[in-house]
């Protein structure tokens, strides 16, 4: 597997006070350059932005021995709960992130958002989300796929794009064949569905981890269906591309994050993290999710008529052994080889 983009945005040092530094963990779209410079105008200090492109990296980064620490960061809902159950998260007190008032109901009251309340605190403050849905070539395909399966179908083997992540896709594979939850897989399931994973590697021409590598390789590769981790943003970018392209949520339903900002229990700039996160609040910021990204703002309800088709992302069962199993899998082991010990 490839793991991941790291990029390093040193802004606004001309106007550090005192050595101050914000170093953020980040996904793209989500703090711009001139986003970043303003606050650090504003506040008198430098940013750093370090940029993921997977759950596993962002994972990697924040819990590694010995890895320079972080003061905020951007994760989904279950990856949010897995990091608050290893401890790795400081409470967030509502009162240092006043926009929080701003945000829509459904957003606005942690205790109704899955995963990041616990104990009678905040650990996280909502930010941005999108569907997983699918994209494809509207040329091709003389209506929107109804299905998950399409991306099993022998007919587009070789034009199909898929994101390279085993947790995703384990839950992609449990949709498909119908399980109860797509984020709880027992012992009974591992096999089959390591199979469905088989055959979705043989069918596809590749798999992503960045949105410009989707991009690319939809584009140059004449791929005509995709399965976009990145929902509305990875539509927004091939549109904007000039791809005649589609977006539908399939049949199944699909997987769905919430990303928010918390504050690693590390982080030696507590207070300026939750400036930061108040500051990606403020209406014309959190606006140009939408603007320029396609995403959503939690600023605003969620107006979807798909919306009782979204599954939000809920903590697996083994995230370890997901990754390992599709690290075999990508690999172009044998089935007896993924399940071996």
């Amino acid at each position: 597997m490839r793991w991941g983009l790291a990029v390093l945005l040193c802004l606004g040092s001309a106007s550090v006070l005192a050595g101050e530094v914000l170093r953020v963990l980040s996904w793209e779209g989500y703090a711009d350059p001139d986003v970043v410079e303003a606050f650090a105008r504003r506040h008198g200090v430098e940013v750093q932005v370090t940029v993921v492109d997977s759950d596993t990296v962002l994972w990697q980064k924040l819990s590694a021995e010995g890895e320079a620490s972080y003061d905020v960061l951007a994760a989904n809902t279950a990856e949010i709960a897995r990091y608050r159950a290893a401890g790795l998260l400081r409470t967030i007190d509502p009162a240092s992130v006043p926009n929080i008032g701003r945000q829509a109901a459904q957003f606005r009251d942690a205790r109704k958002v899955a995963d990041i309340f616990e104990g009678g605190q905040r650990y996280a403050v909502p930010y941005t989300y999108a569907d997983m849905g699918l994209i494809y070539d509207r040329k091709v395909f003389a209506k929107p796929p109804q299905s998950i399966s399409v991306l099993w179908d022998p007919a587009y083997r070789g034009r199909v794009l898929a994101y390279d992540g085993g947790t995703h896709n384990f839950s992609l594979a449990a949709l498909k064949v119908g399980l109860p939850s797509p984020f709880l897989i027992s012992s009974a399931q591992w096999k089959p569905l390591s199979s469905e994973l088989i055959a979705l590697r043989r069918n596809v021409l590749g798999f992503y981890t960045q949105l410009d590598d989707s991009l690319r390789q939809y584009r140059d590769q004449k791929a005509v269906l995709m399965f976009a981790n990145y929902g509305s943003q990875q539509f927004n970018l091939l549109r904007n591309a000039g791809l005649d392209v589609g977006y539908v949520i399939p049949d199944e339903g699909a997987l769905a994050w919430l990303d928010c900002w918390a504050i690693p229990r590390a982080s030696k700039k507590p207070l300026l993290a939750a400036k930061w996160i108040d500051y990606m609040l403020e209406p014309q910021v959190s606006g140009l999710l939408m603007s320029r990204h396609g995403l959503s703002s939690t600023l605003k309800e969620a107006q979807s008529s798909e919306a009782a088709k979204r599954l939000w992302l809920q903590p697996v069962e083994d995230v370890d052994r997901r990754e390992l199993l599709w690290g075999r899998i990508i690999a172009g082991d044998r089935l007896s080889r993924v399940l071996a010990p």
